[in-house]
């Protein structure tokens, strides 16, 4: 599992940094959170098709979060996609899309679904639930929380042990059905380690410091946090609804997250160890994101 870094900025991009849109590569799939101006061509520098993408989570309808949308769709619709897109995202995102289809002229090859969501689980898929809050900005902003379902480990000696043969019924019971050898019913308890808590990735979109997160987050392994001002700005942050690099890592280090990545930052630091010192002084696993960066998600 991955996390690349396409756009870092805040609301004006730089020679160094675009607008904001991070691709999380796992699953099986290419997940985007949030798609900035730019996140495509962002895309083929890093190699990574968005033919390939399946869902696209929007935090909230500031125009460096979205107004990558319309290039990102009619680029697939002129390459002939024919599989749907997922778009999640708060009250207001179905008349966007609406809006987004209507402009200039090309033609539609797939569906669009949107999937308008405020709080709780909005998704669940096989390896993976996917949840959302509203935080604290100057208009609606949800996070969302990306979370890895893992199984149990599965003895193999146990089943052996059992009189289980390798094949057919291995698989049965890693599903948690159980088999029979003989009159005898082996139960997937029996074979099965303890229970496995998978990986947790949480994205804060933009937002102030607020107990949400903290809750949200807590006992994620990464949390991207915004973190848009250094400290000299605090009054800025809080006036605009953003946060400074110590206020996200106070909400890492409340929140008992393993990693705190930092991004959304402001174009008046043309270098970055300012904010990332002071959000070492608060938590000591902290790191500024650059655009292109790419981040490995260990398995536990």
């Amino acid at each position: 599992m991955e996390l690349i870094f396409l756009g870092t900025s805040s609301a004006i991009p730089t020679n160094y940094r675009n607008h904001t849109s991070i691709a999380l590569k796992g699953f099986g799939e290419i997940i985007l959170l949030d798609c900035g101006e730019g996140t495509q061509r962002q895309m083929t520098k890093a190699r990574l098709s968005p033919m390939k993408i399946n869902k696209i989570f929007i935090t909230h309808f500031h125009g460096d979060h979205i107004l990558g949308i319309p290039g990102m769709i009619q680029s697939m619709a002129f390459r002939g996609r024919t599989e749907p897109l997922d778009i999640f995202g708060p009250p207001g995102l179905l008349n966007l899309i609406i809006n987004i289809k209507s402009l200039g002229y090309f033609a539609m090859s797939f569906e669009i679904k949107v999937h308008e969501v405020t709080d709780g689980i909005i998704l669940e898929e096989k390896d993976y639930t996917v949840s959302c809050c509203k935080t604290k900005h100057s208009v609606l902003n949800l996070a969302y929380s990306f979370n890895e379902k893992r199984e149990p480990k599965f003895i193999k000696d146990n089943a052996i042990k059992y009189g289980v043969k390798p094949g057919p019924d291995f698989g049965k019971l890693q599903r948690g059905i159980s088999v029979k050898v003989g009159n005898i019913e082996v139960k997937p308890e029996q074979v099965l380690g303890e229970k496995r808590t998978g990986r947790k990735i949480v994205y804060s979109g933009d937002t102030s410091p607020c107990d949400q997160m903290v809750e949200f987050s807590y006992g994620a392994d990464i949390l991207i946090h915004e973190s848009t001002f250094n400290n000299s700005h605090r009054d800025n942050a809080l006036e605009t609804g953003h946060s400074t690099a110590e206020m996200a890592a106070e909400i890492a280090k409340k929140a008992c997250v393993k990693k705190l990545l930092l991004t959304h930052i402001s174009t008046r630091y043309k270098e970055t160890k300012t904010l990332e010192k002071e959000a070492l002084n608060i938590f000591e696993d902290s790191c500024v994101a650059d655009d292109m960066m790419v981040f490995e998600v260990a398995q536990k």
